[in-house]
């Protein structure tokens, strides 16, 4: 199963939203960054953001879902 990149966020908290927002939905989320972000300050901005991922097959729906959050 390949994931894809769906959202960035360089907040936390807000990742964390969107991530619990898709899996409520049912969607498999992976979430790439969040535990160093909330780690070391500054983190998030230096990589470019925490990283929601799902399976390709489900991007669509769930960029659609996230729509709101931006």
């Amino acid at each position: 199963m390949q994931f894809i990149t769906i959202a960035r966020h360089l907040n936390p908290a807000i990742a964390s939203l969107a991530a619990s927002r898709l899996e409520a939905a049912g969607f498999n989320v992976l979430r790439h960054g969040e535990g160093a972000a909330h780690a070391t300050e500054g983190y998030s901005l230096a990589v470019g953001g925490i990283r929601l991922q799902v399976p390709e097959s489900e991007a669509e729906s769930a960029r659609a879902l996230l729509k709101d959050l931006e």
